[in-house]
Formats: C-alpha cells, sequence, structure tokens
C-alpha cells in the first residue's frame, strides 16, 4: 500500500509505503500524483519513505517505477528514498549516479531530516 504524505512544500511529491508496493499501488497513487505535478511544475522533488512496515515491491511495480523515473529523468530535482532496507539502499545510491538531479538516502531515523533536505 502506498499512500500520499500530506503537507508537504507544493513542489515536493511523498509518499509511504507499506507492505508489498504493486503496480496498483503505482497506477492508482503514485503515477497520477507525479503527472499532475509535472504539468504545473518542470521540476519535482521526489520523497519516498520505505518505512518499517514496508515489506518490498513486486516485480510490475518495480517496473512501473523505472519507467516513471525514465519517462521525467531531467525532471527530478531531488530525490530522498528513506530505509533501512539494504538492497534499497544500495540500488538508489547505484541508480542515483545517473540521476542528473540530487539524489540522497537516509535512515528511517533521519525522515525528519530528509524532509527537511528536500524541502530546502
Amino acid at each position: 500500500m502506498v499512500e500520499q504524505i500530506p503537507n508537504l512544500p507544493a513542489n515536493v511529491l511523498g509518499f509511504r509505503a507499506k507492505g508489498t508496493v504493486t503496480a496498483a499501488d503505482y497506477e492508482s497513487v503514485i503515477i497520477p500524483a507525479v503527472e499532475a505535478q509535472f504539468a504545473r511544475q518542470p521540476k519535482v522533488r521526489f520523497l519516498y519513505h520505505l518505512g518499517d512496515e514496508f515489506t518490498g515491491f513486486d516485480a510490475a511495480a518495480m517496473w512501473d517505477d523505472t519507467r516513471l523515473g525514465l519517462r521525467h529523468l531531467a525532471g527530478w530535482e531531488r530525490m530522498a528514498v528513506v530505509s533501512d532496507v539494504e538492497w534499497v539502499r544500495a540500488a538508489v545510491k547505484i541508480f542515483g549516479l545517473a540521476m542528473p538531479g540530487q539524489v540522497r538516502v537516509f535512515h528511517n531515523r533521519e525522515l525528519g531530516e530528509a524532509m527537511r533536505w528536500i524541502a530546502e
């Protein structure tokens, strides 16, 4: 399940994942919000919190994530991923090297710091 994080600055989209994230989560929550944000502005800041209740992604969700990222490759101004899951942290660090914007990975205990960084 994915839910949008409320009360973020207008140029920041944030999502919290719980349980297993599915393609349906991307198609009903994340993709429409991202597309609407890009319709309003050329650069987007993105916060993704994969907290203690997060258990993983299904394969179709990972594909949707990749396609969405590539579709707007030059539009990601900043991206913060908050997670203690080591494979997620490693993957974001590797793929972050190919992103033109700034990408940072935070531990769950650093969620407040991630929210400050993404908004500054």
